[in-house]
């Protein structure tokens, strides 16, 4: 497990606390969202914390930490709606979400689940990259901000890996990094932030708010579509010859087409298949670009590994 500890005096103050008829403690599992962890079977990340509250450091030095009040979400104001923003990993997965008041920023949201680190982390909505940092040791460690537009951006920290530049245009779904313990942090989770103008406001996913103050279960609907006009761009690169389009993720499933070396082609989902090798190593991984699947040995985005939802 990846479960992070408090230091040793704050578990002493809330051990201390609940042994003394307190109903409910900060970072306690509501029920209410044991039975919808129940509901999903075996996925019960939040259950698995059992209660345990996780630590990291807030932003870097000279950042001033402001936090929102409740009614600066979904504001009226901005163009762009909170609605639009999913959980910051691919479809279907389900991790524990934790809120606290002693976070920094407080309305902030760390997420994590067994054997995290290492885990893609996508962009939790269109945008452009606006920062790609590292503070090292201290702080969010290595991160990102993306900036949304209309004054929206979203932060992701502790990254083990970041797979994007600044000035890169992403898409919703799109992975950016991977989940990692870097920075003030004791173990691996992705630290969350939803901004506003700079302010850090309560973070909505799917069109509904977090839940605060507590862990639960989030299921990522990011991008589960896999299709529509939405996607990440990528290059055909074969030294000459056309790239076979297929109507499975197999070497050995029928051809239904081709598509031209040096041709754009708009990756809208990827999945698991079987082994090619090509100019870009070899992989496992395909590439649904809306006729049907091509290896993504031989496709060029920018970025190493999965960058696009998970084909359903």
């Amino acid at each position: 497990m990846s479960w992070i500890k408090q230091s040793k005096w704050s578990l002493f103050s809330l051990v201390l606390a609940c042994g003394v008829g307190v109903t409910a403690c900060v970072g306690e599992v509501p029920d209410e969202d044991l039975d919808e962890a129940s509901e999903m079977g075996e996925e019960d990340p939040a259950g698995e914390m059992n209660g345990e509250e996780l630590w990291d450091e807030g932003p870097p030095v000279g950042e001033d930490v402001v936090d929102g009040e409740d009614d600066a979400v979904g504001s009226t104001s901005q163009a762009l709606s909170t609605s639009v923003f999913q959980l910051p990993f691919p479809c279907g997965q389900v991790w524990a979400g934790q809120t606290r008041s002693n976070h920094s920023p407080v309305n902030s949201v760390d997420f994590n689940r067994a054997n995290d680190e290492g885990d893609t982390v996508v962009a939790a909505a269109a945008g452009t990259i606006s920062r790609v940092a590292n503070e090292g040791s201290t702080s969010y460690g290595k991160w990102i901000e993306i900036n949304h537009g209309d004054g929206y951006t979203t932060r992701y920290a502790h990254l083990s890996v970041q797979s994007v530049s600044v000035g890169q245009s992403v898409s919703k779904g799109q992975k950016i990094g991977n989940v990692g313990n870097t920075g003030g942090s004791t173990g691996a989770h992705l630290h969350y932030e939803l901004r506003l103008n700079g302010t850090a406001i309560k973070p909505v996913f799917n069109g509904a708010t977090a839940l605060f103050y507590g862990t639960k279960n989030y299921t990522s609907n990011n991008s589960c579509g896999g299709g529509g006009s939405s996607g990440v761009k990528g290059t055909v690169n074969t030294s000459g010859i056309s790239l076979t389009i297929r109507s499975a993720a197999s070497t050995s499933s029928t051809a239904v087409g081709s598509v031209a070396d040096g041709a754009t082609v708009n990756i809208t989902c990827q999945k698991q298949g079987t082994s090619v090798t090509g100019t870009y190593g070899t992989t496992t991984l395909w590439d649904y670009i809306g006729s049907g699947y091509v290896s993504d040995a031989y496709i060029h985005t920018g970025s190493d590994g999965q960058v696009a939802p998970t084909c359903q």
